[in-house]
């Protein structure tokens, strides 16, 4: 598949991406992802990779199309973990300067 990724056009097939993919380790995903092979990919180390280009000249859209187009699933931002949200009787506790137990 013929794509083009910051103003350079590439030929692309999956099969060429799971070979350049092979042995890589993956790096902390911290925004969008593809999922290749059984391993989750930050876009940026996968068009790094595929492109031999800097990352700084792709955005992560052009990858993120040209894997989708594939059929690779990409991923969006991981969402951030919940806060524990603390129970009335916690945050009472807190505002009058004591720990909060339950013992009585």
């Amino acid at each position: 598949m013929r794509c083009v990724i910051a103003r350079y056009p590439f030929e692309l097939t999956k099969e060429g991406v799971l070979a350049s993919m092979e042995g890589v380790t993956p790096e902390c995903v911290t925004g969008e992802s593809v999922t290749i092979g059984r391993r989750r990919y930050p876009v940026k180390q996968v068009g790094r990779v595929i492109t031999r280009q800097d990352p700084r000249d792709f955005t992560s859209g052009e990858i993120v199309r040209a894997m989708t187009r594939l059929g690779f699933t990409c991923h969006a931002q991981p969402e951030a973990a919940p806060a524990a949200a603390p129970t009335p009787f916690q945050n009472a506790s807190a505002l009058l300067g004591g720990t909060a137990t339950t013992e009585m």
